[in-house]
């Protein structure tokens, strides 16, 4: 079996999560999906990819090699639901178009999802926690940012179009508002790309969990749309869009390293 994620270890307060960007898909688990599910439509495409730049700049980079339709890792051990309305769970069994993932009568059942939290979800929680203890143990506070990317246009999950760049903190409550503010200037002073503070996408478990301010550990997501840096039918990489996008985000990770407590 493949490395459940890879890492690179920073020199700087700041580590980066990319959860949703893995393809990998075990044999056992691939035999059971629908024709639609084997193309993993739902991957946070190229994420990791839009962030390779982050550990020449002291970053750390933890990135999941799996796909989100084996476990999803920001969502809660327990399953309980993120937002209301409709969603996907630890276990996805549709995708975000309402489609099934499993052929039929091929749903994990109780023991399978065990084992997926044993085998996948508690190693990338594990090294992350560990990871955020070593840098507060090192600089005094920890930063995560959980790196994100979704298609612009998902009826099932929002009306219309998403903005651009979705900033969450968790309704201000998983960072310190000096850094929620001061990171989404950063996101927002590019005229190009439309952006929002807090709106549809306000964090998932990852920045709830780990993004405890009265603590020093100081948690953001960044919810991309797609079209801001590549083609979304078919899932192609644009080098073009994605320079011009390197630009805001470079800046706003710069911001991030650039903030401490007062």
């Amino acid at each position: 079996m493949n490395p459940v994620f890879s890492f690179q270890r920073g020199n700087s307060p700041l580590l980066v999560s990319v959860p949703h960007a893995g393809t990998d898909m075990p044999a056992a688990i691939e035999r059971n999906l629908t024709e639609e599910a084997l193309q993993l439509p739902d991957t946070d495409w190229h994420v990791d990819r839009l962030y390779q730049w982050v550990t020449d700049q002291g970053a750390g980079l933890l990135v999941a090699n799996y796909s989100r339709y084996v476990i999803d890792l920001n969502r809660p051990p327990d399953n309980a639901a993120l937002y209301s309305g409709p969603g996907t769970g630890l276990l996805p069994e549709h995708t975000f178009d309402g489609r099934p993932l499993y052929r039929a009568g091929k749903c994990p059942g109780a023991l399978e999802t065990a084992g997926r939290l044993s085998e996948f979800w508690r190693p990338y929680h594990e090294k992350l926690a560990a990871e955020l203890q070593l840098i507060k143990q090192q600089f005094g506070y920890a930063l995560l940012l959980d790196a994100h990317s979704i298609r612009s246009e998902v009826p099932m999950l929002f009306e219309g179009r998403l903005p651009d760049l979705n900033l969450g903190s968790n309704a201000g409550a998983s960072a310190d508002p000096g850094l929620v503010f001061a990171g989404f200037e950063a996101l927002s002073k590019n005229a190009r790309y439309s952006s929002v503070c807090d709106g549809r996408f306000k964090g998932g478990y990852i920045t709830r969990n780990y993004g405890r301010p009265t603590e020093n550990f100081h948690a953001l997501q960044l919810e991309i749309a797609q079209s801001v840096y590549m083609l979304e039918q078919p899932p192609v990489y644009d080098p073009s869009l994605a320079g011009q996008a390197a630009g805001v985000l470079r800046d706003f990770v710069g911001t991030l390293m650039g903030w401490s407590p007062s």
